[in-house]
C-alpha cells in the first residue's frame, strides 16, 4: 500500500504540473515517467512493483489499448486514407528491419526483431488525449493522424504475436487465426442477442445509471476475458486489449457518451496513469548515462524508419480533385506525431527482456527513447502548428 500511494501521489500531481506549462507543451504521460523513476528504486526507493501493482500496470496498459481501439473507425481504415496507412506502415517494417541489420544492434536474433518493432510503433493511445485537448479529433489533419496511429499500433501488436511469440511463426500465425476466430465468437453474442430480446440489455441500460455500473462491469469482462484468450493462445494480452476496443465500438457504433466519460474516469483516472509510473520505475538513469549515443541513434532511427516514409505518404496525399491535402509543413506534422511512440516500446522491450533476450539496460535506454519522442516531438508539431490550425 506505501508503494501504491507514492504511485498515486506521481499520479496525481503530473497533470497539475504539466497545465502550468505554456501551451501544455510537456506532456503528461513524460511527467508521470518522470516521477516513476524519482520514487522508484533507481530513485528515491520509495515505491517497489509487486505483484498486485503488477497486476495494476498491466490493466493500465490493457485499457489503454482498449481505448485505442474503441477509437478506431473501420469504415475509415477501408478507405483510401487507411489502406494509405497500411502500405506506409509496411514499408516502415522493412525500412526498420534493414536499418537494425545494418546498425547490427545485437547478436541475438530475437532482439533485433523487438527493436526493428519498436521503430515503427505510433503511441496512439497516448496521442489521443493530446489530440483531443488541441481539438483536432475529426478533422481532416486529426483522422490522418489516427489512421497512422491506429496501423502503428496494430501492426507492431501483430508483429510481436506472429514473431516474438512463443512459438514458431508459422504456429504463431496459426494461433492468431484462432484468437481471431474467438474474438469474433465473442462479439457476435451481444450483437446477436440485441435484436431477439430487450431483456438482457434492458437490464444493462437501467443499471448504468446505478451503483451496479453494468456497462463498465461488462467493458472490463469484456477486456479481461480477451486478455484471458490472448493468453491461452500463447499470444500478447495487448491483442486481446486492442480487439476488445474493436468489439466494443462494433457492439455500440455509434458510440456512447455516458460510458465513455466513464471509461476515461476509470482509464485515465486510475489504471493509466499507475502504468505509466510502474514503467518509469523500471527505467535505469544510469542505463541511460552510459549509453547516450545508443540512445541518440534510437531516436534518430524512429525519425528515420517512422516518420520518413509517413512524411513522404502526405505529401503525396491528394483529394478527389487532385489538390494537395497538406502542404509541407502540416505534412511534417503529421510525420512528427506519427513517429512518437512509447506503450508499445514498453510493451516489446518487456517481452524481449522476459524472454532473456535483451538486457534490462538495453530495454531501459529504449524506453528513454521512447519517452523523448513522447515529449519532444508532439511539442515541435504543436510549435509547427499555425495558430488557427489547432482549433481547425
Amino acid at each position: 500500500m506505501e508503494s501504491l500511494f507514492w504511485i498515486m501521489l506521481v499520479a496525481a500531481c503530473a497533470p497539475v504540473v504539466a497545465a502550468t506549462v505554456p501551451r501544455r507543451l510537456v506532456p503528461e504521460v513524460v511527467l508521470l515517467l518522470a516521477g516513476g523513476m524519482l520514487v522508484g528504486p533507481y530513485g528515491l526507493e520509495l515505491a517497489r512493483v509487486d505483484a498486485p501493482i503488477d497486476l495494476l500496470h498491466d490493466l493500465g496498459l490493457g485499457m489503454l489499448f482498449l481505448l485505442a481501439g474503441y477509437e478506431i473507425e473501420v469504415a475509415e481504415l477501408r478507405g483510401r486514407g487507411g489502406r494509405r496507412a497500411l502500405v506506409t506502415w509496411l514499408v516502415c517494417l522493412g525500412l526498420a528491419f534493414v536499418t537494425v541489420g545494418a546498425l547490427a544492434t545485437t547478436d541475438d536474433r530475437h532482439a533485433e526483431i523487438a527493436v526493428a518493432i519498436a521503430l515503427t510503433s505510433t503511441a496512439l493511445g497516448t496521442l489521443l488525449p493530446i489530440l483531443k485537448d488541441l481539438h483536432l479529433m475529426g478533422t481532416p489533419f486529426g483522422r490522418t493522424v489516427v489512421n497512422h496511429g491506429t496501423f502503428g499500433e496494430l501492426g507492431p501488436v501483430l508483429a510481436m504475436a506472429i514473431l516474438l511469440g512463443v512459438n514458431s511463426p508459422e504456429r504463431s500465425l496459426g494461433a492468431l487465426a484462432l484468437f481471431a476466430g474467438a474474438a469474433i465468437a465473442v462479439a457476435a453474442v451481444p450483437v446477436r442477442l440485441m435484436p431477439h430480446t430487450r431483456i438482457v440489455p434492458g437490464l444493462v441500460r437501467a443499471g448504468a445509471e446505478t451503483t451496479a455500473q453494468t456497462t463498465v462491469r461488462f467493458t472490463v469482462l469484456l477486456l479481461v476475458a480477451l486478455s484471458a484468450i490472448a493468453i491461452v493462445f500463447s499470444l500478447d494480452t495487448i491483442l486481446g486489449a486492442f480487439a476488445a476496443g474493436f468489439i466494443l465500438r462494433r457492439v455500440l457504433p455509434g458510440g456512447d457518451e455516458r460510458l465513455e466519460t466513464k471509461l476515461d474516469g476509470l482509464a485515465f483516472g486510475f489504471l493509466i496513469p499507475v502504468f505509466f509510473v510502474t514503467s518509469g520505475t523500471a527505467i535505469n538513469p544510469r542505463a541511460i548515462a552510459d549509453a547516450p549515443v545508443t540512445l541518440v541513434v534510437f531516436v534518430l532511427a524512429i525519425l528515420v524508419v517512422r516518420g520518413g516514409p509517413v512524411l513522404v505518404a502526405t505529401l503525396r496525399q491528394r483529394e478527389p480533385d487532385g489538390t494537395r491535402s497538406f502542404d509541407g509543413r502540416d505534412s511534417l506534422r503529421v510525420a512528427l506525431w506519427a513517429s512518437t511512440g512509447l506503450p508499445l516500446i514498453v510493451a516489446v522491450t518487456s517481452v524481449a527482456v522476459d524472454a532473456g533476450e535483451m538486457s534490462a539496460e538495453t530495454a531501459s535506454v529504449l524506453v528513454a527513447g521512447g519517452a523523448f519522442t513522447v515529449l519532444l516531438l508532439p511539442m515541435a508539431a504543436t510549435l509547427l502548428a499555425r495558430p488557427e490550425v489547432t482549433r481547425q
